[in-house]
Order: C-alpha cells, then sequence, then structure tokens
C-alpha cells in the first residue's frame, strides 16, 4: 500500500512537471508510464486519475527542443498516439471517453499558456500527421465493439473517429477495419440525442469521399446493414420534423442510391426499394399505400431535394431487371407522365414555378429511362398522345417563362427548349425499341407532319443562335423519322416532300461547322441517315431529291474527303443508283477543277489502298500476282481453320473499308465510258474492275490453306485447287499485263505529243529566221544604193 501511494505521489509530480506539455525525448518513458497505470488499475482504482491526467497532457502539443526533433522521434511519437488507441481496452468508461478527447484536441490544437525554456511547441498538423502513421483509426474502428452497449462511450468514439475521417489515410485504414459495415449497424441503435445517426452518416460520407466507394457499398450490402440503413430513414422520415432530421433523412437517402446501384445489395428482398418506390410517386398517386401511412410531406427545400433524389433513384432503378416489376406494380409510369403537360400556372401545389419546372424536367429525363422497359404500361397510359400534345405546346405561342436553373434545364432561360430536349429523348428511347405497336400508334396520330414541323422549328431557331441544345433537338427528330420510315413506304410517302426540303440544308452545311465541337457531326450523320432511312425506296422521294440537285451535294460532301463520311454517303450513292435516274445526275457533277465523279472515286480507291498497306509499284500496278488487292493486315495474318458460320477474314475484310462500295458505284455508272480519266486513274481502275474476281481468289486461297493445315486433298480435288489458284493468278496477270499497256500506250503518246511540240518549235524557229532574213534584206535595201 505505501508503495502505491509513493507511485500515486509521484504520478502527480509528473504530470505537474509535464502541464504545459510533453518534450518529445520523454515521450517513449510515458508509453511506459502509460502501460504501468492501465496495469495498476485492474487492481487499483486510484490509478484512473492519474491515467486520465497523463492522457489528457498527450493532447496538448508537444514540444520540441530541435527544429529537427519532429523527423528525429516520429516513431516514439507514432507508438505513443497508437498506444492511446490500444488503452481502449481498459474497461472504465472515464479512461475511454478521455482518450476521445485526447483525440479530438489533435483537431482543434490549444498552445499552453507558457513554454518551457529553450522548448517549442510542434507544428499544428504533427499529432495528425504521426495519428495516421500509427494506425490510430483503425484501432479506434475495432475497439466499437468494447463500447457497443455503452452509449456515452459510443458517441465520444464517433466524434473521434469523425475528426480522424478527414483524411483519406485514415479512412483507407478504417475501411481496414470494417469501418462501414460496423457504423451501420449501430445506426438504428437507441439514442435520443440524434448524435449517433449524424455522426455515424457523416463518418460514412467521408469514407466514400476519401476511398473507393465500391468499397464502401461493398461493405454495406449486407442484409442486416440495408435493414438497418431502412429503420433508420423510415424514422427520420415518419418522425423526424426538424430541418436537422430532413437533411439527415436525405443523406441517408443518397447512400440508399448508391446501395441500389449495386446489384448484389439486398435492397429489393429487404422492401427498401419498394418503400422508396412507393415513396417516389407519392404525391402523384393518390392511392393509399400502408408503407407509408400517415405520412405527410411538407413542400419545404428538404423535401424538395427528397424527391429529385428519389427521382434519381428510379433512373438508378430502371438498370436493375429485377427491379422492373416494381416499377410496374407501383405506378411509376403514370406518376412520371403527370408532369408531360402543359404549365397551366407558375406553381404547381406548393411548388414554386422554378421547383416544378426543375422536378417536371428531372421527371420526363427518368421517364426516357424507363418508358422503355414498361412498354405496355406506356402504352396502357396513351403515353405517345400525351408527348406529341406536350412537343405541341413546345413550339406554340403560348406565354412561359422557363427558369434554366438547374441541370436537366440547361438553355431553358425563357423558352421551352428543354422540355422539347427531354420529351424528344423519351420518344427517341421506345422508337429505338422499333416496337411496331409503339411506331403505328405514333404515326396514326400524325407524328411524322408534327416532327416534321418541330424539325422545321428546331433548324428557324438555330439560324438566329447556334447552340449544343437545338443541335441535338434536331438530330434526334431525324433519328425518329428514320426509325419510322424505315421500310415502311406510305411513311416515306408522308416524309417525301416537304422531308426532302428540309434535309437539303443539312447536306449543305458548312464544313468548317463539323470541327466546333457543338454537334455538326452528329447533325449531319442523323441527316445522312435520314436520308438513306426516309428517301430512298420511295421515287417520288428520290425524284424529288434529284430535282432538288441532291446527288450533286452528295458528291460535294464526299469531295470534302472527311474519312468518317465515306461509308455512309458512298452507301447511299450505291441505293440511290437502284433508281435510273441517278447515273446520269452522278456522270454529270464536277467538282473543282473540273473534277468528275469517276475520277474521285478512283482517287478514293488509292487513298483507301495507301492506308490498308496494299502493295503497288510507283506506277500503281499490281506486285503481287497471288494477293493483288491483300491488305498488309492480310498478308501477315496465319491461317485459322474457322467454321463454316465464322466469315474469314477475305469477307470481313469487304465491311470493314470501302473498297466494296466504290466497286459497286462504279459497276452502276460502267466501266467504259468514264469521262476525265488520266492514265493513272485507267491503271487503277483495272484493278477496280476485276474486284470481285481478286475477292473470289482470296476467298479460294484461304480455302485451299484451312484444307492443307488439316486434310491432305485427293488427287482430283488437288488438281482442281490447283486450276483455281492459276486462275486467280492469271488474272492478276492479264490485269498486270493491261496496266502495262496503258502506260506503255500513254508513254508512246506523250513521246507523240512531245514530237509535234518539237516540230512546231522548229516551225516558229524557221518562221524567225524567215522574217529576220527579210528584215535584214529591207535595211540592204534602204542604205545600200546598188542593193
Amino acid at each position: 500500500n505505501d508503495l502505491e501511494k509513493e507511485q500515486l505521489k509521484i504520478l502527480k509530480k509528473v504530470i505537474k512537471r509535464f502541464e504545459n506539455g510533453l518534450p518529445l525525448k520523454d515521450l517513449a518513458q510515458i508509453i511506459e508510464i502509460l502501460n504501468l497505470c492501465a496495469e495498476k488499475m485492474n487492481e487499483q482504482e486510484a490509478f484512473t486519475e492519474p491515467l486520465c491526467e497523463l492522457i489528457k497532457l498527450c493532447g496538448l502539443p508537444f514540444q520540441k527542443n530541435k527544429l529537427s526533433d519532429e523527423v528525429s522521434y516520429s516513431v516514439a511519437v507514432s507508438k505513443c498516439i497508437a498506444q492511446l488507441g490500444y488503452l481502449m481496452r481498459v474497461p472504465s468508461s472515464q479512461v475511454r471517453i478521455q482518450i476521445c478527447k485526447c483525440v479530438v484536441s489533435f483537431y482543434n490544437v490549444e498552445l499552453p499558456k507558457k513554454l518551457p525554456s529553450g522548448y517549442q511547441p510542434t507544428s499544428a498538423n504533427y499529432k495528425i500527421q504521426m495519428a495516421e502513421l500509427g494506425g490510430l483509426a483503425e484501432t479506434l474502428v475495432l475497439s466499437l465493439a468494447l463500447v457497443e452497449n455503452r452509449l456515452t462511450e459510443k458517441l465520444w468514439v464517433l466524434k473521434a473517429l469523425q475528426y480522424l475521417s478527414s483524411s483519406g489515410v485514415n479512412c483507407r485504414l478504417m475501411m481496414k477495419a470494417q469501418a462501414a459495415s460496423r457504423l451501420c449497424l449501430y445506426l438504428n441503435g437507441v439514442d435520443p440525442s440524434g448524435q449517433l445517426v449524424f455522426r455515424s452518416s457523416e463518418i460514412l460520407w467521408n469514407l466514400l469521399e476519401n476511398t473507393s466507394k465500391e468499397e464502401v457499398v461493398n461493405q454495406l450490402s449486407s442484409l442486416e446493414c440495408v435493414h438497418a440503413l431502412k429503420e433508420v430513414f423510415v424514422d427520420l422520415l415518419m418522425h423526424g420534423f426538424r430541418h436537422y432530421d430532413r437533411q439527415l433523412r436525405n443523406d441517408l437517402l443518397v447512400i440508399a442510391t448508391l446501395l441500389a446501384e449495386n446489384p448484389a445489395a439486398p435492397m429489393i428482398e429487404s422492401g427498401f426499394t419498394k418503400l422508396l418506390i412507393v415513396l417516389a410517386t407519392l404525391s402523384e398517386v393518390k392511392i393509399p399505400n400502408p408503407l407509408v401511412k400517415g405520412l405527410k410531406l411538407t413542400y419545404s427545400y428538404e423535401d424538395f431535394e427528397m424527391k429529385k433524389l428519389l427521382f434519381n433513384l428510379i433512373g438508378v432503378l430502371s438498370k436493375d431487371p429485377c427491379a422492373v416489376q416494381l416499377l410496374s406494380e407501383n405506378d411509376v409510369m403514370p406518376a412520371l407522365l403527370c408532369y408531360v403537360k402543359p404549365s397551366q400556372k407558375p406553381g404547381f401545389h406548393d411548388w414554386s414555378a422554378a421547383q416544378y419546372e426543375e422536378l417536371q424536367l428531372h421527371a420526363i429525363a427518368i421517364l426516357a429511362s424507363v418508358a422503355p422497359l414498361l412498354v405496355d404500361k406506356y402504352l396502357s397510359c396513351q403515353a405517345n398522345t400525351l408527348l406529341l400534345v406536350f412537343l405541341e405546346w413546345c413550339i406554340g405561342q403560348d406565354p412561359f417563362f422557363g427558369q434554366g436553373n438547374s441541370f436537366h434545364g440547361t438553355g431553358g432561360r425563357g423558352n421551352k427548349l428543354a422540355q422539347m430536349r427531354y420529351s424528344l429523348r423519351v420518344l427517341r428511347s421506345v422508337v429505338s425499341l422499333y416496337d411496331d405497336t409503339v411506331n403505328l400508334n405514333l404515326c396514326d396520330q400524325g407524328a411524322i407532319s408534327q416532327l416534321l414541323d418541330i424539325l422545321k422549328y428546331a433548324a428557324n431557331k438555330s439560324k438566329e443562335k447556334e447552340d449544343a441544345i437545338l443541335l441535338e433537338i434536331q438530330a434526334d427528330i431525324l433519328f425518329l423519322l428514320s426509325a419510322l420510315c424505315e421500310n415502311d413506304l406510305h411513311r416515306k410517302e408522308l416524309f417525301s416532300y416537304e422531308g426532302v426540303d428540309i434535309l437539303i440544308p443539312f447536306i449543305q452545311m458548312d464544313p468548317k461547322k463539323l470541327c466546333s465541337g457543338l454537334g455538326h457531326n452528329c447533325l449531319l450523320f442523323s441527316a445522312l441517315d435520314c436520308l438513306w432511312s426516309c428517301v430512298i425506296g420511295c421515287y417520288i422521294a428520290e425524284d424529288y431529291f434529284l430535282e432538288k440537285q441532291g446527288i450533286f451535294l452528295l458528291l460535294d460532301l464526299l469531295a470534302l474527303k472527311q474519312k468518317n463520311l465515306y461509308n455512309i454517303i458512298l452507301g447511299i450513292l450505291v441505293e440511290f443508283c437502284d433508281n435510273p435516274k441517278t447515273t446520269s445526275h452522278i456522270s454529270t457533277w464536277r467538282g473543282e477543277k473540273d473534277q468528275t465523279a469517276a475520277n474521285l472515286l478512283i482517287q478514293l480507291w488509292r487513298q483507301e489502298e495507301l492506308e490498308l498497306g496494299v502493295k503497288r509499284d510507283r506506277y500503281g500496278r499490281i506486285v503481287d500476282m497471288k494477293k493483288p488487292i491483300a491488305s498488309s493486315f492480310q498478308q501477315q495474318q496465319e491461317v485459322i481453320p474457322m467454321p463454316a458460320n465464322c466469315p474469314s477474314f477475305a469477307i470481313v475484310e469487304i465491311s470493314e473499308n470501302i473498297r466494296a462500295k466504290l466497286y459497286s458505284l462504279l459497276c452502276k455508272l460502267g466501266f467504259e465510258t468514264l469521262p476525265g480519266l488520266s492514265a493513272k486513274d485507267f491503271v487503277t481502275l483495272a484493278i477496280i474492275q476485276r474486284y470481285i474476281d481478286f475477292k473470289v481468289g482470296e476467298v479460294w486461297s484461304e480455302l485451299c490453306a484451312e484444307l492443307k493445315e488439316e486434310f491432305k486433298p485427293v488427287g482430283s480435288d488437288e488438281e482442281a485447287l490447283k486450276a483455281i489458284s492459276e486462275i486467280s493468278e492469271d488474272t492478276g496477270r492479264m490485269v498486270a499485263a493491261l496496266q502495262t499497256e496503258v502506260l506503255e500506250s500513254q508513254h508512246h503518246k506523250e513521246i507523240q505529243e512531245e514530237e509535234k511540240t518539237y516540230t512546231k518549235i522548229q516551225a516558229i524557229h524557221k518562221q524567225r529566221e524567215m522574217v529576220n532574213k527579210s528584215w535584214e534584206n529591207f535595211l540592204t535595201r534602204t542604205s545600200n544604193y546598188e542593193a
């Protein structure tokens, strides 16, 4: 007993000695004293107070003698701070609370009133860095199990963790100790103060921000965690009337949304998903539901935020096939369609005009994700009719002043463009299903004519001021028209005259705009796609397009040599050639420097072969007789036996470049009477003319190689294969000979031209000599009397 009294007395002296802070050099001994006090506490409670006082001293700034002390003693300091975490094992509420207070004091530094001579405090962030080095955060998370049934201690631990979780290093340490799942399980504990939920949710937010979001979500994805989250959310929803409660409820709703993005989270099994869907449609669907019985939502800012979060959640759930049934059963479709109507008054219910507009746009944006999943509901709610009426209002003259102050309202200030943009997105999402019932329903209500009117309206608006939203609206309408008219002659006829008149300006677009970054590129592609789907195949529309010199415009566009446009323009031209009037238009066209269409097409062929790495000599003649048109990739490719239903490299290659389309187009024009070609063009044309023969030879070559890999052909087959191979090579030689003949003929012609030019020059010189002689003769006669 005397020894313990002496020890307590000495401890008081130590505490008194270091009341202004612990020197870094003494920390190792202080750790030993802390451990001894902790051991003594098991036998004698009198050591509790000194232990708490020593821990309190650890909360003061440490004292350093030299500038280098912080680095020199970093190991000892990190161990000391780590030891504070280990002392949480001491079964004393007073000690545990003091440890947490000490940790909090790292972040709320109070300098001592006076400093020992020769010492100065360590830097403000020094302890925080040492806490990270010592792994204190992980230890405190593990200590939550020790204070599970002690509310006050638990709240202090959570407060300490709240401060520690402001650092990414600490958050990663906490995640190692399964912090996310541990905190979530404590959420629904009894706590009249409400601090438990507040602090836990703050820490969860910090973990989400400072570590891997996927890892946090995975830890929260157990059934127990989801149940706990649901219970707390419901409690705050039904009984939280304070501003603070509603904010906390919204924070938990965001975490629930993140969980809903994870297919492994049992959101549906726990009933949480159904509750949230019912809540999302509560004010629109006036059907009482026992899940939210007695709930009355206000029109406060927090409830407005919750409404937006719930709409966002529906968008997340639309990506989960398992949630589709719940979306259908709980009237999500009619709830969202409530917003697809013109605004009759500035506000809706008790929402302000700006809030209602934001909810309206958000609802229509989510409808674009939900509608393709619930087509039957979509049709039963007459959604097509609602959308077409709404679009009619969008281009009408009714006064409306959009606020345009939300993400979905971008570009919609003072106009209805945002409403138009998202309504068209909904139509695009359902039309792209190519469901005959949906598309027929749309067309029966005059959608084609109405879409053309909206396109005209948007195009006129675009002339005033071009922006990305107007370009997107036009591109979407062109896509809708393409999808509706494709493979339906009657709809193409409805499109024909008015549609072609609208399409022409898009094809005449200034080439400089294609690089603007606003979306002109996408708009041009949409216009070309619309031309292919809505005009080709309908002679009325085709003839009108030809009358409007549409083929000339397409060739002008092709002459720009924009590689990404080649495929679609050449495809359109090939299809158009089924109309007998087209070839004369192509032959008539002249580009810059009187370039003909044939010359342009042959140039494109040469450019394509250059990019493919096809072997040619400097005059453009065939080099490899066995593989005259093979690309460098094909040359390097080894023989790989393929199943009969898989296309080989020779076949796949056809769709990967434009040579087949160029060949088809030149076939339509005829190889014999192509104007404006040079000898070089004729050399290339000889190859193009035999493209199919060479391609057949390639396929046979692959077939032979595959056979020899796995079988030995019988004698007759061997001879047949050899004969086929020789035919292909003979064709190559014949074309090469023809190319040489063309070049020699050109060379002979050039020599003849040279001789003619030389003869002409001789005649001119002779004439000059005669003139000179005549002049000399005249001078002689005038100056010499005898002459």
